[in-house]
């Protein structure tokens, strides 16, 4: 069987490279230079594509072009508190973006005869994301099988989410299990030397691993207070 997964470097897709091994699939990774504000993630989709010596493409699109997004325009990158963050979509959320991304994976799957497309979607730790739900996931996989040759003739392709209903911490354990690189990926927003440690995603990235018992491999600009009181406990 075969599978093609949206690999972004981060924390969940990586997770998600290795669950479609362990569920027997030969992974075809796709990532995406969409003009994303930093290149950090896209080095670590490089490196973690070659860790697992799996087949990887990079395709190139330009969603600054449309912008909308703190990630593909000149807005900055928010900072808020853990509490705050399910609250409301926020100006992180680009516009469309897994419609697109997932559109290209489609076409991929069909020419290669791939049997599902994996992605990262993740519908508890999530930072408000409309294209992250259940309800997303199904209305896109009858839409592709509605809209493909392999959907017509009757080799549906499914569209999988196996982070769906997992938290942070779950995630992250079954990525430890599974033996997944967490060094070798990257979260954050902003694209400096280390993490900045004060984004969304570095801070459901750094709950997640403190509700896991585990430490993050990554390095910080700076701790938020929770995670450092963890490491104080743990001696650190």
């Amino acid at each position: 069987m075969k599978a093609v997964v949206l690999l972004s470097g981060g924390l969940d897709s990586t997770t998600v490279v290795a669950m479609a091994r362990e569920m027997g699939y030969e992974v075809f990774a796709l990532s995406f230079d969409y003009g994303q504000r930093h290149s950090r993630e896209m080095e670590s989709a490089i490196k973690v594509a070659k860790y697992y010596g799996i087949e990887h493409k990079i395709l190139k699109i330009d969603l600054r072009q449309i912008g909308g997004s703190a990630l593909t325009d000149d807005i900055e990158v928010p900072e808020r508190e853990l509490d705050e963050i399910e609250k409301e979509i926020p100006i992180t959320y680009v516009p469309a973006r897994n419609t697109i991304l997932l559109s290209y994976a489609l076409a991929y799957a069909e020419v290669i005869g791939a049997d599902a497309i994996f992605y990262g979607a993740n519908a508890i730790d999530y930072s408000g994301y409309p294209d992250c739900r259940p309800e997303y996931v199904e209305a896109f996989e009858k839409m592709a099988n509605l809209g493909t040759k392999r959907g017509v003739e009757g080799h549906p392709i499914k569209i999988l989410a196996p982070l769906m209903h997992m938290s942070k911490a779950d995630i992250i354990k079954k990525g430890i299990e599974l033996g997944v690189p967490y060094e070798l990926t990257w979260s954050c927003y902003r694209g400096g030397e280390k993490a900045c440690g004060r984004c969304d995603s570095c801070l459901l990235r750094l709950r997640g691993f403190m509700e896991a018992g585990a430490e993050d491999p990554i390095e910080y600009e700076e701790y938020p207070d929770f995670y450092k009181k963890y490491l104080e406990a743990r001696g650190k």
